[in-house]
C-alpha cells in the first residue's frame, strides 16, 4: 500500500477515519458521554499504531486503560477493572521501554514464536479462563463472569506477547476482540449506556488485529532474514 511521508497508507487513514465517525454518530443519536467518546479515539489510536509499531501506541494506550477501567466498573464488569488497572498501567510503561530498546534501524524488531510456545500460550489460556471465572462467579454483582474472564486472561496474554513483540499477539487478540464484543452486546442488552458505542470500539479493534497479524507477519520475516 502506498504511504506518505509520515508512514501512514490509505487503508490506514480511511479505517481510523471511518470508526471514528462511526463513533462521534453513535455518542450523538444515543447520546452517550462524551468520556466514553474519547475513550473510544485513545483506544483506536492506541491499536493503530501498535499494528504500525509505534511507542505512541503506549501514550494512548494508558489514557485508554483508565478510562476503560472506569467504564467496565460502572457496569460490574470487576475482572476487567481489575486487568487495567493492576496490570495494563504498569505493562504500558514497561511496554513503552521494552519496544524503545529493541528497535533496528528505527523499526521494531518483530518477532515470530515456535509451534509448541503457541501451544503452551494456548493452554494456559484456557485454563487460566475456567479458574478466574469460576472466582468471580463468587463476586456479587459480577456479570458474565466466564466471558468476562475470558477477555481477562486473553488480554493478558496478548499484552506479554506484545510487550515480547511476537506476532501471534494478534492471533490472540483476534480471540479476545470476539469475546469482549459478544461481553458488551450482553450489557448493552442489560441496559449500559456506553454499550453500543464499546461494541463499535471492540469492533474496531477486531478489524485492526486482522490487519496487524498481516502487518507483523511481513516484519518477523523480515526481522529473521
Amino acid at each position: 500500500m502506498k504511504k506518505d511521508a509520515k508512514g501512514w497508507n490509505l487503508f490506514e487513514i480511511g479505517w481510523l477515519v471511518l470508526f471514528t465517525a462511526i463513533a462521534a454518530g453513535f455518542t450523538m443519536i444515543s447520546k452517550d458521554s462524551l468520556f466514553g467518546f474519547t475513550v473510544f479515539i485513545t483506544g483506536v489510536l492506541c491499536v493503530v499504531l501498535a499494528a504500525k509499531g509505534s511507542l505512541m501506541s503506549y501514550v494512548f494506550g494508558m489514557y485508554n486503560t483508565v478510562g476503560y477501567a472506569y467504564l467496565a466498573y460502572t457496569n460490574g464488569l470487576f475482572g476487567e477493572v481489575m486487568l487495567n488497572l493492576l496490570f495494563f498501567v504498569p505493562m504500558n510503561v514497561i511496554g513503552f521501554y521494552m519496544w524503545k530498546n529493541n528497535r533496528q534501524g528505527g523499526k521494531l524488531a518483530m518477532r515470530q514464536m515456535e509451534l509448541k510456545g503457541l501451544l503452551l500460550v494456548g493452554a494456559v489460556c484456557v485454563s487460566g479462563c475456567l479458574l478466574l471465572g469460576f472466582g468471580l462467579s463468587f463476586i456479587q454483582g459480577q456479570n458474565s463472569p466466564y466471558i468476562d474472564a475470558a477477555t481477562t486472561v486473553l488480554s493478558v496474554a496478548a499484552t506479554f506477547l506484545m510487550v515480547w513483540r511476537f506476532k501471534e499477539q494478534w492471533l490472540v487478540y483476534i480471540v479476545l476482540n470476539l469475546f469482549t464484543v459478544l461481553l458488551w452486546v450482553i450489557r448493552m442488552l442489560e441496559g449500559s449506556g456506553e454499550g453500543l458505542l464499546m461494541i463499535v470500539m471492540w469492533s474496531a479493534y477486531l478489524v485492526n488485529a486482522v490487519y496487524g497479524y498481516s502487518i507483523w507477519n511481513k516484519g518477523a520475516k523480515e526481522a529473521a532474514a
